[in-house]
């Protein structure tokens, strides 16, 4: 049943409808395809946590800045 070009063509059009088929799709499919991008993007999304790092990365240059303008040493 699913040789290589059918299972190509298949993966081919998956792609066409999840990435634009609400703009050119009828209303129930425009709908199907909006909704599964949605899910698909938060399914990415809710894989990767958002990160903060555990120290600032600029701490140590605005330091030096600040050390510069008034003049002290830098801690």
């Amino acid at each position: 049943m699913f040789n290589k070009g059918n299972f190509a063509l298949f993966i081919i059009l998956l792609l066409i409808f999840i990435g634009f088929g609400d703009s050119f799709l009828p209303k129930p499919l425009n709908n199907a395809s909006l909704q599964t991008r949605t899910a698909i993007n938060n399914l990415v999304l809710g894989m990767f946590p958002t990160w903060e790092p555990k120290v600032k990365p600029h701490q140590r240059t605005e330091k030096a800045i600040e050390a510069t303008r008034t003049g002290g040493k830098v801690k």
